[in-house]
C-alpha cells in the first residue's frame, strides 16, 4: 500500500460528501496524514459541464460555500483532525486537480452517488478528467 502523507478532502455538505469526509477523516486519522478540507463554488451548472457536486445549484453564493467549508472543518476538529480548509470558485474536477497537484497530495477522497450527477459526469466523456490531471490515488466513497 503506498503511503498517504498527505490527503484531500472534498466537501459539498451532502450525505455523500459527509460520508466522504468521515472516511477520510478516519483514514487521515489513523495514518497522521497532514490534511485538508476543499470545497468549491461551481459555476458549471450554467456552462452545461459535467459537476459532481450535487449540492451547487443557482441559488448558491460564496458565503454559502464558505459556510460548508467551515462545516466541514468543524466536524473534522470534532473528530480529532486538524486540516487546512481550502476554498475555490471554478470547475470542479479544475479545482480539484489544481490544488492536489499545488499540494502534492497523495490521496484524494471524494463522496459518489450512484444517481447523482457524479455518476453522469464519471459515464461521460470527462470520466476520465480528473484522473487524468492528478499523480496520486482518488478514493469514491460511495453511497446509495
Amino acid at each position: 500500500m503506498a503511503p498517504f502523507n498527505r490527503i484531500l478532502l472534498c466537501y459539498d455538505g451532502t450525505p455523500e460528501g459527509r460520508l466522504a469526509l468521515r472516511c477520510g477523516s478516519a483514514l487521515a486519522r489513523q495514518l497522521q496524514a497532514e490534511t485538508h478540507l476543499l470545497a468549491i463554488l461551481s459555476f458549471s451548472w450554467c456552462s452545461g459541464g459535467y459537476d459532481f457536486f450535487s449540492t451547487v445549484k443557482p441559488d448558491i453564493d460564496e458565503g454559502t460555500a464558505k459556510e460548508i467549508l467551515q462545516e466541514g472543518i468543524e466536524k473534522l476538529h470534532a473528530w480529532g483532525v486538524t486540516a487546512t480548509g481550502h476554498f475555490a470558485i471554478g470547475s470542479v474536477v479544475e479545482e480539484i486537480a489544481r490544488l492536489a497537484n499545488s499540494l502534492k497530495v497523495d490521496l484524494i477522497v471524494i463522496g459518489h452517488h450512484p444517481e447523482g450527477f457524479f455518476a453522469r459526469w464519471w459515464t461521460g466523456e470527462n470520466h476520465t478528467s480528473l484522473l487524468n490531471r492528478v499523480s496520486c490515488g482518488v478514493l469514491f466513497e460511495v453511497c446509495d
